[in-house]
């Protein structure tokens, strides 16, 4: 058990004991699952890096976390899967997503300036069970600076 879920259970027994009409049960519940269930944060991949192994044609799953206007006005890496990230836990649950294999290196990117939505993509796939995620560090500006495949967006 990690340190984040022991003080987890500890503030909340506390919490409990002081005010013994206390109905957070279910939340303590919930914290120290979700306390022991995650992972180490997610590791980062350079857009050469990524596209090297693209080049040897390497398996490896890209998923797309743009906000849906980046995603309209561009084009996307090559082989990459939209998925809004609010819905990525669902969608992991759905083809082609749920097919992928949990050996399989993952990259997420975004377009944000510090990689925030890929990194809470990233981290959303290693608590599904995922065991090699990535972080294209600098996400997709990065990737047309190195000059990385791109294709159209598949139209609706």
């Amino acid at each position: 058990m990690t340190c984040k879920a022991i003080s987890l259970i500890v503030f909340f027994s506390l919490v409990g004991a002081v005010n013994p009409l206390y109905r957070g049960a279910p939340a303590m519940a919930r914290a120290t699952q979700a306390a022991q269930n995650s992972s180490s944060p997610p590791q980062f991949i350079s857009a050469e890096q990524l596209k090297a192994k693209l080049a040897r044609n390497e398996p490896v799953t890209i998923i797309d976390v743009r906000d849906t206007e980046s995603y309209i006005k561009n084009n996307r890496i090559k082989t990459s899967i939209y998925v809004k990230e609010r819905r990525l836990s669902y969608r992991l649950t759905m083809p082609p997503l749920k097919d992928i294999p949990r050996d399989r290196e993952v990259v997420t990117y975004c377009a944000c300036p510090h990689d925030e939505a890929s990194i809470r993509a990233a981290q959303k796939i290693l608590d599904a069970g995922f065991k090699k995620v990535y972080v294209l560090q600098g996400g997709w500006l990065m990737w047309l600076k190195v000059n990385g495949q791109t294709e159209p967006r598949p139209r609706a």
